[in-house]
């Protein structure tokens, strides 16, 4: 079983709310999402692992047990080009669940248009292996759902 922890305070929201129908159908994997705060913070990784994949407005790591969580940080952010968010860690990193990964501001991401939704997604997941998941408000580290 994994515990997959809020990369960010703020209210989870569920898939349901985020404004594009690739993370709103679970078509990557089913999950959560978190309206953040609109203050600069930092999101962090949401299991202990390796940084398997890392873009500015978005990461993946993937536990001992192979199982990989994305965080992807606002929705069309990719259009952004990394302007405004700062890497914390580096691809191939192994991090520890709550560790710092990347800075951002998700005001700046609202102020652009944008949604600052951020989908935390358990990739290559049965809809049915996810529990326990959060609604309402969540801080940084809180548990956000279980993966069994």
């Amino acid at each position: 079983m994994t515990t997959v922890l809020a990369p960010m305070s703020g209210s989870a929201v569920g898939l349901a709310a985020v404004p594009d129908p690739v993370f709103s159908q679970a078509m990557v994997g089913p999950g959560t999402a978190i309206d953040p705060e609109r203050a600069p913070g930092q999101a962090v990784a949401p299991i202990t692992g390796t940084i398997v994949k890392l873009h500015p407005h978005a990461y993946v790591v993937v536990g001992a047990d192979g199982r990989g969580v994305l965080v992807h940080l606002g929705i069309d952010t990719v259009q952004l080009k990394g302007a405004g968010f700062h890497l914390l860690a580096a691809e191939g990193d192994h991090v520890e669940a709550g560790q710092p990964v990347v800075s951002w501001d998700p005001a700046v991401v609202e102020a652009g248009g944008r949604s600052p939704v951020c989908p935390v997604v358990a990739l290559d997941a049965a809809a049915e292996s996810i529990t326990d998941v959060a609604s309402g408000r969540v801080d940084a580290g809180d548990e956000l759902f279980t993966w069994s």
